[in-house]
Parts: structure tokens; C-alpha cells; sequence
């Protein structure tokens, strides 16, 4: 392996996975420290993010380019992959700081026991956490699960489906390491004054240099730090969503930041009127597909047809009568249970959810009912009608 492709190997890794265990991704893990130096100096000069590695774990303190994006939550293992809600964030939060005060091993039903009690804050009172329901038990296995996914916990003994019938325990290892490194934010909670929860997360992920931007070197600084760091998050960085100043200066450096993008992750710059997009030949670097194999990834396709071909928003009602349509039109692939009467609803919402996680689609209003606009994006996924001609250039 050239040292060029070890370096892309190791920056993708980072990207896709910013916490890394040598036990868990060896591989990995063995080539971020190999080019340990590099992608350090690399990560600190164009986007500000630290990385911190270790004999065990390495850690690139990944903050998003825009702290307010909804549409990557965390998502539970299995099948359904659900999305976590401001619930779970929350009991992922509490669980973490009932795991600083633990011993080096802890069951389920002790972690559960004090997560109860940091619940009962007043600042939580709308969650009403008290374990009772099994939706609850749930959600906290859910997050239990996730901890042991990052590393955080090892599962020793036990089973959580049988803490959720309430029929048994799990035993867990905690790895100090890991969950000192789980904190990703440049600066610490207790240091933020903000009030507002919005205003508290924009600050934890401020670029390091934003309270000294007394000189022209420090604001484009920090003004390098945002696009990059959105060129690699985004799926496509709109003109239209930049500020005077972000949108000065990527007209003047497009071609440097892209350049260096490309040469230490392999991305390619597809620049369009209205906007940039990397594009990965590798089809690897990101945790939203498009388009899936599946019903629900069929139908977000045709469904992302129609939007491009629409030219006007359309009303979540007007696409649900085209999963209609394309129900009976593909009724021999689609699953059965996805062609039943009144699931539209549902594929409409999954397709929605994906095409606006890939910057592909925007929430609008169309007379007063909730609708979806096509972003110029979306334009790829147009389809035009075909034009047949014969061997001598004509049409039959």
C-alpha cells in the first residue's frame, strides 16, 4: 500500500468512525497511528478538529459544520435502526455522567437505578423518566446499546431484552478511556452561560479560534474551518446557505480547499452553479444511502423522480397518492406490507426523511399544508423521456 492511499485509508476511517479502538478496528487503527502526524496537522490547520490517539483508542474531535442539522440523529442497532429522540439524547447524556461516578463494572439495573434519579431534575420533569413503562426500559436499553457499540461498555454477562421483560440483568465493563473521550466539544458545558439549549450547543462546537477574531489571518481562519468542515459533513454545500463573508472567500479558495480534501480522502469536487457537493468514487464515506436496495429505498427514489420532474412543491398528500400508484405499478417487488392500504403515510415519510438528510429536499408550506420542495441537487434524479434515433441519426 502507497503511503498516499494508507493516508486516505486512515483520514476515512476518521471520518466515517471519529472514535477508533484498536481492539474493536484494528486495521484502522494501526494506519491512523502510522500517519498519526500528518492527519493531526492536517485536521488542526483546516478544521480546527483535535485528534487525540493513544496506545488504545484514537479520537477526532468531530464537531458538525452546522450544530442545528437534525437529519443524522444516532440511531439504535438492529433492524428497525429508530432514531433517537430528545429522550434518549438525554438519557444517553445521564448515563454518561452515572458512568463517571461508577466502578469499573456496573449492571444494567444500577446504571438504570441512577439515571432514574438524575431524571428527576426539574429540567427533565417533561420527560416523566421513571422506567415504569417498557417503552422507557427501551429507550434506555436502546442507549445502553449505543455505549456499547462506541466502546464505553463491554458486555460481560447477561442480556438487556430480559432487563426489558424485567425478567433479568447485564453486567458491563467500563472503559475510562473511551468515555473521557466521548466529549467532543471544544470547550466544556459548565463554561458555556447560554441559557438557550440552541444558542449552548452553538457555542460547544464554536471553532477554537472564535473569541480571538482580532486580525484578518484569525477570521479566515475560522472562516476555513466552517467550509471545510461542511464539505466534508454535507452531502452538498449550497452558495445560497453561506454568509457574505463564507461566500467571499470560497469564491477566492474553492480551488485550495477542495484540492486539499481531495488529496487526503480521495473526494471529488462536483461544482455547480448552486453549490459544491465531494463525491465519493468509493460510494463508502457516508451513513445515508441513495439509492437502497429495498422497498423503502425504491420508493425514495421514484418518489425523488417525481420531486425533481414536479418543478413546484408538493404536498405530503399528493405524494402519498403517487406511492399509491407506484404500489400497484411495482406490486410484484414492493413487500406486502408496504402495499397495504393506508402505509403511504409511512414510505412517504422514510423517503422524505432520507432525501432531507441528503440536503436533496426542503420542508415548505404549500397553501397552508406541509409540502416538500425540490433542492437543485435533486436535479440528478430527473428523468427525461427518452429519444430513440436510428443508425443514421434520425428518428423511427
Amino acid at each position: 500500500m502507497s503511503t498516499a492511499e494508507g493516508l486516505h485509508r486512515a483520514a476515512r476511517a476518521l471520518l466515517s468512525r471519529p472514535l477508533l479502538r484498536a481492539s474493536a478496528h484494528p486495521q484502522e487503527f494501526r494506519l491512523v497511528r502510522e500517519h498519526l502526524h500528518e492527519l493531526r496537522r492536517w485536521f488542526d490547520r483546516n478544521t480546527g478538529w483535535r485528534l487525540y490517539a493513544d496506545a488504545e483508542t484514537a479520537r477526532l474531535h468531530k464537531v458538525p459544520g452546522d450544530p442545528g442539522d437534525a437529519t443524522h440523529p444516532a440511531r439504535e442497532e438492529g433492524r428497525g435502526r429508530q432514531a433517537f429522540d430528545r429522550r434518549r439524547y438525554v438519557l444517553f447524556c445521564l448515563a454518561l455522567a452515572a458512568l463517571e461516578r461508577a466502578e469499573a463494572q456496573t449492571a444494567l439495573g444500577r446504571l438504570a437505578e441512577q439515571v432514574v434519579l438524575e431524571a428527576a431534575a426539574p429540567d427533565f420533569a417533561d420527560l416523566g423518566f421513571t422506567l415504569a413503562a417498557r417503552d422507557q426500559r427501551m429507550d434506555l436499553v436502546a442507549v445502553v446499546r449505543l455505549l456499547v457499540e462506541l466502546g464505553v461498555l463491554s458486555r460481560v454477562a447477561g442480556d438487556e431484552g430480559a432487563f426489558v421483560g424485567r425478567q433479568g440483568d447485564a453486567l458491563y465493563d467500563v472503559d475510562r478511556r473511551v468515555l473521557a473521550a466521548l466529549l467532543a466539544g471544544a470547550r466544556g458545558p459548565s463554561t458555556v452561560p447560554h441559557e438557550d439549549h440552541g444558542e449552548r450547543l452553538a457555542a460547544l462546537a464554536e471553532d477554537g479560534v472564535a473569541h480571538q477574531l482580532d486580525s484578518d489571518d484569525l477570521r479566515n481562519t475560522a472562516v476555513r474551518h466552517r467550509l471545510t468542515r461542511r464539505l466534508l459533513d454535507d452531502p452538498v454545500l449550497y452558495f445560497d446557505t453561506l454568509t457574505e463573508e463564507e461566500h467571499t472567500y470560497l469564491t477566492g479558495q474553492r480551488g485550495a480547499i477542495t484540492r486539499r480534501i481531495h488529496e487526503l480522502t480521495g473526494l471529488v469536487a462536483e461544482v455547480r452553479a448552486e453549490g459544491i457537493a465531494m463525491v465519493d468514487p468509493r460510494d463508502d464515506l457516508t451513513d445515508v444511502r441513495m439509492p437502497e436496495q429495498g422497498t423503502t429505498g425504491h420508493a425514495t427514489l421514484l418518489l425523488a423522480e417525481h420531486l425533481a420532474a414536479a418543478g413546484r412543491p408538493l404536498t405530503l398528500d399528493e405524494l402519498a397518492a403517487r406511492v399509491r400508484e407506484l404500489a400497484d405499478e411495482h406490486a410484484s417487488y414492493w413487500a406486502k406490507s408496504a402495499r397495504a392500504p393506508g402505509n403511504e403515510p409511512a414510505l412517504v415519510a422514510a423517503a422524505v426523511e432520507r432525501l432531507r438528510a441528503l440536503d436533496l429536499v426542503e420542508p415548505v408550506s404549500a397553501d397552508g399544508a406541509p409540502a416538500v420542495r425540490a433542492r437543485p441537487a435533486l436535479a440528478r434524479y430527473a428523468v427525461a423521456d427518452p429519444v430513440v434515433t436510428t443508425s443514421q441519426g434520425g428518428t423511427p
